[in-house]
C-alpha cells in the first residue's frame, strides 16, 4: 500500500502543505498534485461531488507523488470508510465538537483489534492484489485531520487533543466565526487568532499536529512561524479566482493608462 509519508513526516516534527480541491476536476487534481504540494485534500463536504467523481480524482493524484486525502461530509463511518475503501491515505472530518466523536472517528478508520473498519479496500489494496499489506500496514498509515470550528471543540479542545490515534487538529476559520457570531468576510478576527493559538498549544501539549489555511505565499511564512505544521493552501477556486482577478485587474489599468 502506499506508505503515508505525511504522516511520518508531521509525526517527526516536519510540516507539509497541500490544497483543499474544490471543483470536481480530476484535471486540476492532478495538476495541484504535480505542483510539488505533499497532500491534495479532495472536497466531498461543501459541492455535489459523488464517491465515483471521488475515486476518480484520487485516481489523478495518484498519479503524482502528493498524498490522496478527502474531506468527507460528515463523521459518519460510511464516509469514512467509503474515503479509505476508494484509496485515500487520510481523512478531513469537518465540525468534530466532542473527544467521544473523535475517539469514533478513529476507530473507524482501523481494523480491527485497534477500532471497527469493516473490510472491503478493493482499490485501496489493489483490488486483492495487495491485501495483505493492505491489512498489516493500513491502520498505521491512515491521516486523521479534525476541524475545530464551533464554540462547542473549543470547550473541549483538550479532551478532543488528548485522543490517540488523532493526528491533526484544523482550525475551520469561517465557520468558526459563524459560532461566534462574528462576520467571517472580516477576517482576520482577534478571537480567531487566540483560538489558533490555544491550538497550536494544545497540539505541542498532546503529542499532535496544529492545522490551518494560508491563500497567499505571505499567509505560509506567517503559519509556519506560528507553529502551524498541516497547512492548506488554497482552495483551488480561490488560487484560480486570484490569478483571473489580478489578470482583469492589469488589463483595467492598462485602460486607465491609455485613456
Amino acid at each position: 500500500m502506499i506508505r503515508n509519508h505525511v504522516r511520518s513526516n508531521l509525526l517527526s516534527g516536519k510540516p507539509s502543505i497541500g490544497p483543499f480541491i474544490g471543483l470536481q476536476s480530476p484535471n486540476v487534481a492532478e495538476l495541484m498534485g504535480n505542483a510539488g504540494f505533499d497532500f491534495v485534500v479532495v472536497e466531498s463536504e461543501h459541492n455535489g461531488i459523488e464517491s465515483a467523481e471521488i475515486e476518480h480524482m484520487l485516481m489523478a493524484i495518484g498519479n503524482t507523488n502528493a498524498l490522496p486525502i478527502v474531506r468527507i461530509p460528515s463523521s459518519q463511518q460510511v464516509y469514512i470508510q467509503k474515503a479509505l475503501d476508494l484509496g485515500a491515505s487520510g481523512i478531513v472530518v469537518p465540525a468534530v465538537k466532542t473527544a467521544q466523536e473523535a475517539a469514533e472517528i478513529v476507530s473507524a478508520t482501523r481494523f480491527p483489534p485497534d477500532g471497527k473498519r469493516s473490510w472491503g479496500p478493493l482499490r485501496a489494496s489493489k483490488y486483492t492484489f495487495d491485501n495483505q499489506d493492505y491489512l498489516k500496514n493500513a491502520n498505521d498509515n491512515t491521516l486523521v485531520v479534525l476541524i475545530i470550528e464551533t464554540v462547542e471543540a473549543v470547550g473541549n479542545l483538550q479532551e478532543i487533543a488528548a485522543v490517540p490515534g488523532i493526528d491533526v487538529l484544523f482550525l475551520g476559520p469561517w465557520d468558526m466565526c459563524l459560532s461566534l457570531g462574528l462576520d467571517p468576510l472580516l477576517l482576520p478576527h482577534e478571537e480567531i487568532d487566540q483560538i489558533l493559538e490555544k491550538m497550536i498549544e494544545a497540539s505541542a501539549k498532546f503529542d499532535v499536529v496544529a492545522g490551518a489555511g494560508a491563500s497567499e505565499p505571505d499567509d505560509v511564512c506567517k503559519r509556519l512561524n506560528q507553529g502551524v505544521k498541516f497547512l492548506s493552501y488554497g482552495p483551488d477556486y480561490a488560487l484560480l479566482s486570484a490569478a483571473a482577478i489580478s489578470g482583469v485587474d492589469a488589463f483595467k489599468n492598462w485602460n486607465k493608462d491609455v485613456d
